[in-house]
């Protein structure tokens, strides 16, 4: 057998344009399996899963997104990760594990979104402070990521720049400037 990369993983996109069209109970549920079946430090499992498919706290989150995550307005659902790190593991020397375990339990997500023909796509442009508060989530949390998901939509709906996007090639930089092999040897 030949070795590959997990068609997947191959496949997936941070795809803009999205669809009203409902994601059911049952699809959600299995996004958030995927996720939970994340590794973790110890076993620890840091992540906190919101799930937000209620329409009126849909909006007021939806509402907190500058003006360039514009197309984030028809997904039927959000997650929000969130966790803190006392939940897992404090190395010795001081890094807060967490995070990654989070980063890890993401990654899961969107391959399982990929395979299930949904769109998960992770954002950092919103007010931590506002979504934090509408969800309830403590002031000690870090809210690491919304995750938009949603079906695929009409790429005219998107801008310019988004469409060409959206449209084009997936774009990834050579491996050469992102692997070094036996020592640090970047330039950034």
């Amino acid at each position: 057998m030949t070795a590959s990369i997990n068609e997947h993983i191959e496949a997936r996109r941070a795809k803009r344009a999205l669809s009203t069209k409902p994601v059911s109970q049952k699809e959600v549920k299995l996004l958030i399996q995927a996720a939970h079946l994340a590794p973790s430090c110890f076993n620890s499992q840091p992540w906190r899963l919101v799930v937000i498919d209620d329409p009126q706290i849909l909006q007021a989150v939806k509402e907190t997104m500058p003006k360039g995550n514009y197309w984030t307005a028809p997904a039927p659902v959000i997650i929000a990760v969130t966790s803190q790190r006392d939940l897992d593991c404090t190395l010795s020397d001081h890094r807060d594990y967490f995070l990654f375990g989070c980063g890890m339990a993401v990654g899961n997500l969107m391959i399982q979104a990929t395979q299930m023909n949904l769109i998960a796509h992770p954002i950092a442009g919103y007010n931590p402070v506002k979504v934090k508060e509408i969800l309830g989530i403590p002031d000690d949390y870090t809210l690491i990521t919304l995750v938009i998901i949603g079906r695929s939509g009409d790429v005219s709906q998107l801008s310019d720049q988004h469409r060409e996007i959206e449209l084009g090639p997936r774009d990834r930089k050579p491996l050469a400037e992102v692997m070094a092999r036996n020592r640090y040897t970047f330039s950034d």
